[in-house]
C-alpha cells in the first residue's frame, strides 16, 4: 500500500508516517516510481505507534515496545523495560504539569494583586 492509503488506514499523516520511518519504527521499500510501499501489517504497527504516542510517550519510549509492535501492544503484560519508561515518561509529565500549575498560581496571585478578584 501506498503512503495516502497507510494514513487513511491508520488516521496518521503523511508526514507522521515518513518521521516513524525515519525514527526506524516502521519500513518501507521503493516501488519503481519512487513511490513508498508499505506491507499491509504496517497497519497494525503504526496504530500501536500512535495509541503508545497518545498515551503521552515519546518515539525514543516507543523504541522499547518494537518486539511488540506488530501485535495487540496492549493483550500482554508489560515488560520490565516497558514499565520503567512508562514510568519515567510520568514522572516528566508530572513535573511539567507542577511547574505549569505553580506559573499560574505566581500569574493569578499578581493579577488579583493588579486588578482585583480574576
Amino acid at each position: 500500500m501506498r503512503i495516502g492509503e497507510l494514513a487513511g488506514a491508520t488516521g496518521a499523516t503523511c508526514r507522521a508516517l515518513r518521521h516513524y520511518e525515519q525514527a526506524g519504527l516502521i519500513s518501507s521499500e521503493r516501488a519503481a516510481n519512487g513511490y513508498r510501499v508499505y506491507e499491509g501489517a504496517t497497519v497494525v504497527r503504526v496504530r500501536n505507534i500512535r495509541r503508545l504516542l497518545g498515551a503521552g510517550l515519546t518515539l525514543d519510549d516507543v523504541r522499547v515496545f518494537l518486539p511488540c509492535l506488530d501485535g495487540d501492544v496492549t493483550a500482554g503484560p508489560p515488560s520490565g523495560k516497558g514499565m520503567r519508561v512508562a514510568l519515567e515518561r510520568l514522572a516528566v509529565l508530572e513535573a511539567r504539569i507542577a511547574a505549569q500549575t505553580e506559573t499560574r498560581d505566581r500569574l493569578v496571585a499578581a493579577l488579583r494583586g493588579a486588578a482585583g478578584p480574576v
